[in-house]
């Protein structure tokens, strides 16, 4: 996936998600705050949009929203931690358990 798919992912604070609109349908990952950590809930495509690495693009987007404020992460999702673990450049992001309190 392009980079500039990456950029279009948009934090939606309301429902607590970030979101990458293709097409006119939305994958997201879910999540809830913990202080300056960002807890990685869950990650979700749609079965039309698989296989196309919109899920590496919206983990990609994600973590540069959360890069830009100054945040960590706790990746829940086992596919956000398995994205994190392949991306040493992002590893820097992750949290301490402990932070999250």
């Amino acid at each position: 996936m392009a980079a500039d798919t990456a950029n279009a992912v948009t934090d939606d604070q309301a429902r607590r998600r970030f979101e990458l609109d293709v097409a006119g349908t939305k994958a997201f990952i879910d999540y809830h705050r913990a202080g300056n950590v960002v807890v990685l809930a869950y990650a979700y495509v749609p079965p039309d949009l698989r296989g196309r690495g919109i899920a590496a693009a919206l983990v990609a987007g994600a973590l540069r929203l959360v890069r830009e404020r100054g945040e960590k992460i706790i990746p829940e999702c086992s596919y956000v931690a398995a994205y994190v673990a392949r991306h040493p450049r992002d590893q820097d992001l992750l949290a301490d358990r402990s932070d999250a309190r």
